[in-house]
């Protein structure tokens, strides 16, 4: 089978009966097939994601695929981080392209990665690469995929478990726009938080060492 028959294989109906295939294992094949597709993002997640929600319902479907997204977005960070300086990674870190988004990351934080993440067709593997190439925080980062993957799963659930709401009830698009705004200030305030914290403890620990060095320099005197 080459690659052109490989990405034809992957359709709803198929991802359906595969799913079906393997009902006794619950909803591990729905979450796996979401978590492979972050170390191979040529695969359809849109697909994926629709028959999660065809399968197990809309807010099972959403949840199972959520858990998924979450988790790979979080393999492939962390392997990044681990070996992204390795030989093997190590030409990444240093392609000006690479270089430059990885201080942007760095620089804007939470906000410009959450609405990133938001839409389905922003390249996620991209963006989980440089985020572990780069010099952010995993808090930080893991907060950003959570909410984003969950805006962006949730309304691909919502648009391959019913489409025709979009157009015959578009109040439930108005509803997801404001599902999106409300995390996206929730997640504002829970980085402005850590920050907060994070800051306290560097200031404490800068006036532990001061304390320290006056100590120092009172007994040797």
């Amino acid at each position: 089978m080459d690659f052109e028959a490989l990405k034809d294989w992957f359709t709803l109906e198929n991802i359906m009966s595969l799913i079906q295939e393997y009902r006794a294992l619950g909803p591990i094949p729905g979450i796996l097939l979401v978590v492979l597709e972050a170390f191979l993002p040529f695969l359809p997640l849109f697909i994926f994601v629709m028959a999660n929600a065809n399968a197990f319902g809309l807010w099972l479907g959403f949840l199972y695929s959520w858990l998924g997204a979450c988790l790979g977005a979080l393999l492939v960070f962390m392997l990044i981080r681990k070996y992204g300086q390795k030989r093997i990674f190590i030409f990444l870190s240093k392609h000006p392209k690479v270089r430059k988004l990885m201080y942007w990351v760095e620089r804007h934080g939470f906000g410009p990665l959450f609405l990133l993440l938001c839409f389905p067709f922003t390249p996620s593997a991209i963006v989980n690469i440089v985020a572990g190439l780069s010099k952010i925080r995993t808090a930080q980062y893991m907060l950003a995929v959570c909410i984003g993957k969950m805006v962006m799963i949730f309304t691909m659930s919502f648009i391959g478990y019913d489409i025709r709401s979009l157009i015959t009830q578009p109040y439930r698009t108005v509803l997801v726009l404001i599902i999106i705004l409300i995390l996206w200030f929730v997640g504002k305030r829970i980085e402005g938080r850590m920050n907060k914290t994070i800051e306290n403890d560097h200031n404490e620990g800068i006036d532990r060492n001061k304390e320290k060095e006056k100590r120092r320099n009172f007994n040797e005197n």
